[in-house]
């Protein structure tokens, strides 16, 4: 497991740095093939902020904690992500006795109309999934839409989040 720990606005001290690393590598027994915890320490009106970004086989986990201490908010970030990964677990699990029960999902399409503007830009590995799992990474990462390379159909899709509480795929046609 690489380990990286940053520090923006903050110094981070060798005891902060020993302290993230113990209390860091505690989340190596819940989850297996991390590759990378990508860690960013900062200050913030005050506070400390601690962002921890996890990646592994595919699978991108994020927790993100806000407190006064360093040492609390490294504490806190563990402990969601801990949370996280059982959750991710859980549905897991749930996920692989739905598909042996060969449920199908509803899918809906809508687009908004809008003219974009691009803000940011974000680059990542594309790896192939059903539209189960794609829901299970958006819900890990917090996000209200996540696109992802449909393993059924060898195409790219966007799952969203809609108000109703649904959720939309919004696929190409050919």
């Amino acid at each position: 497991m690489k380990l990286v720990i940053q520090g923006k606005n903050f110094q981070v001290t060798d005891d902060v740095l020993k302290y993230a690393e113990k209390r860091l590598s505690t989340v190596e027994k819940f989850f297996d093939n991390i590759q990378e915890l990508n860690t960013i320490i900062s200050k913030e009106r005050g506070n400390i902020k601690v962002e921890v970004t996890l990646s592994a086989s595919g699978t991108v986990i994020r927790g993100e904690s806000r407190t006064p201490d360093v040492f609390s908010s490294i504490d806190d970030v563990v402990d969601k992500l801990k949370r996280q990964i059982k959750k991710y677990k859980e549905r897991f699990v749930e996920r692989r006795r739905e598909a042996a029960k060969e449920k199908k999902f509803e899918r809906t399409v809508e687009v908004e109309e809008e003219e974009p503007r691009i803000v940011k830009v974000k680059r990542f590995i594309l790896k192939p999934m059903d539209e189960e799992e794609a829901i299970m990474q958006m819900e890990l990462l917090g996000h209200n839409f996540f696109v992802f390379l449909n393993s059924r159909t060898d195409k790219f899709n966007v799952i969203y989040k809609r108000t109703d509480g649904n959720y939309g795929l919004i696929e190409p046609e050919e």
